[in-house]
């Protein structure tokens, strides 16, 4: 119905009812009143009418809807209702000098009675119509709170979304069998599969946005055991910005199951050394390097450079930050290798970074296994170009991102990225640039990650291969890799080795029936095979060896540790005497080195 008819109508109506509520409380209601004349009733009636359709209008009743009718519109007929009788009261006052207060009262009480009971009419029958649609889709909403309450009166509000709430289920028991919103209160989380049999449940939501990681892997555990995929409403920020709507559930994802809080930025230390600067990012259209830069914008730098030798990846996030922040940041595309010298200097001299966040390398454990020069010239090398460049052109801070599997490393991978470690820990001793590294984990989501891995097995109908049931992890999202790196940078006194606490390690096992379980399947389904481990992996890993001095917490979540540097001059000789290694004998040189052992070919030569 349009705005004009919708305002006739309910002041129509209005009018109406106000005329009736007058004659029944003059005539009916009190016939023994013989002072007062027809004259006196259509006077009051009229005067009724006119400050009714003044407070009416003052308190936008005309403007609402009666399907969304709502103890908030009855206050407002309650004090339209009260004023426009206050002001009769006081018209019989000055006209005549009589009040008739009973008669004045019966009229107030049938007002409310009769436009409120108009206005909850629809919104009532509206109800019971929803009610008896089969068609919809139940809904069991995890949390009785604001935000499950939110939840079900926006689906009540809303019959076009299809979804009609059921029952609610909360850990409180105080509301146990408690009706909200007419919508019962079925159990506790531990009775979510007897909710969803009793009350035929198609669909489970958890709006609980306060929940903890442990407890959403609790409750998602115990919605596993009734075969219906949960989903989680969207944050409570996006909603009140208009980001998203209440109804835009998403699915539970393996990154909300990881058992811990997330890292809390500095927000000030940051942008005390960010805002207003120069910051170059190499491996910027890679999982980690673009989502720093996705972060680092938030802080509005004077100038962004992004530099990769991959021309699509710098493409895509070049527009994507162009299209975002193109007006307030200006934004750098570099196409360069790091393994290319005199291209990081040319760069690096062109744009006097202020920071410089060196993500570029090669991460993949097995494949680095079969190329170890490669691994050697993009990760060692290339690290080794980027720091002089930062160290000659007087970067104020230089940040590697490194691994967790630098620790006692028996790969490649994690080898040359200790001995880019051993690098700037070097050139920090000797350069007013302030180097650092910042370990962590796997990197959910990232290219080479297992979990892409998991989802294209999972697809595909398992099943889903697993090197060892015991094998275990560090995980930990892109966002939180990138803060790391970010806020490593603001706590940057120089040498030091930033670790992120990321909780327990996770069984790869349990990461994988976790996915399968996500993508509605159970494991009997889908299939867990085991394949032993790969060249160069381990069981475990570690994030700081016994050799680097205990962390210490600096910041929440945040740890810091100084490795020993040792092996400056068995460095300086893979540097210069790199192209006479042969690939069996770069392998061990690199796992020695980085291990701290004395290499036999090194004794030999000298």
């Amino acid at each position: 119905m349009s705005y004009h008819k919708r305002l006739f109508l309910l002041a129509g109506l209005d009018s109406l009812i106000v005329f009736a509520a007058v004659y029944i409380s003059y005539i009916p209601l009190h016939p023994r009143i013989d002072t007062f004349s027809y004259t006196n009733i259509l006077m009051t009636a009229f005067v009724l009418l006119i400050c009714h359709h003044l407070f009416a209008s003052l308190f936008m009743l005309y403007n609402k809807a009666w399907e969304y009718a709502s103890i908030g519109e009855l206050i407002g007929i309650t004090k339209s209702v009260t004023l426009s009788v206050l002001m009769v009261t006081l018209f019989q006052f000055v006209v005549d000098y009589n009040v008739y207060g009973r008669v004045l009262f019966s009229a107030w009480t049938l007002l409310i009675l009769m436009i409120g009971g108009s206005r909850f009419w629809w919104r009532i029958t509206r109800d019971r119509f929803m009610k008896a649609d089969k068609n919809m889709t139940k809904l069991l909403i995890v949390g009785a709170g604001q935000a499950g309450t939110l939840v079900a009166r926006q689906l009540k509000n809303n019959r076009e979304l299809g979804l009609m709430p059921a029952a609610f289920i909360d850990d409180d028991p105080n509301k146990y069998k408690l009706h909200i919103l007419g919508i019962p209160v079925a159990g506790t989380s531990k009775d979510i599969a007897t909710a969803v049999e009793k009350y035929n449940i198609d669909k489970i939501v958890i709006a609980i946005p306060s929940l903890k990681k442990e407890e959403l892997t609790r409750i998602f555990e115990e919605c596993t055991k009734t075969n219906i995929k949960p989903q989680i409403m969207p944050k409570i920020e996006d909603i009140m910005i208009g980001k998203v709507a209440v109804s835009s559930f998403r699915d539970v994802e393996v990154e909300d199951l990881l058992g811990r809080e997330p890292i809390q930025l500095d927000i000030d230390g940051i942008s005390d050394y960010v805002s207003g600067k120069t910051v170059l990012v190499t491996g910027a259209g890679g999982s980690i390097g673009s989502e720093i830069c996705r972060q680092i914008c938030q802080f509005e730098p004077e100038k962004l450079v992004l530099v990769g030798h991959g021309e699509n990846s710098i493409y895509l996030i070049d527009m994507e930050l162009r299209n975002q922040y193109g007006k307030q940041i200006e934004i750098v595309p570099v196409i360069g290798d790091v393994q290319d010298r005199e291209r990081m200097f040319e760069v690096m001299e062109e744009h006097a970074p202020d920071v410089v966040y060196h993500a570029a390398a090669h991460k993949h454990v097995p494949l680095m296994e079969y190329n170890p020069r490669e691994a050697v010239k993009n990760n060692v090398f290339g690290t080794k170009n980027v720091a002089e460049a930062a160290d000659t052109f007087g970067v104020g801070t230089f940040v590697l991102v490194s691994t967790d599997k630098a620790v006692n490393p028996t790969n490649v991978m994690g080898s040359t990225k200790r001995i880019a470690e051993m690098i700037i820990q070097k050139l920090d001793q000797e350069s007013k640039t302030k180097f650092v590294a910042v370990r962590f984990g796997n990197v959910l989501g990232s290219r080479g990650s297992v979990i892409p891995l998991f989802k294209k097995q999972i697809k595909t109908g398992g099943p889903v291969t697993v090197t060892h049931p015991d094998m275990t992890r560090y995980f930990m999202t892109i966002p939180e890799a990138s803060r790391l790196v970010i806020q490593a940078g603001s706590l940057a006194r120089g040498g030091e080795i930033f670790v992120l606490d990321m909780g327990e390690p996770v069984k790869i096992v349990d990461l994988a029936k976790n996915l399968i379980t996500l993508s509605g399947y159970s494991t009997d389904e889908i299939g867990i095979c085991f394949s032993g481990l790969r060249p160069g992996e381990k069981m475990f890993e570690e994030l700081l060896n016994e050799n680097e001095v205990d962390p210490t917490p600096i910041f929440p979540k945040i740890f810091i540790g100084k490795a020993v540097l040792e092996q400056e001059e068995e460095i300086g000789f893979l540097l210069e005497r790199f192209e006479n290694f042969n690939a069996i004998q770069l392998k061990e040189y690199v796992i020695n080195l980085a291990n701290r052992k004395k290499n036999r070919m090194f004794l030999v030569a000298k």
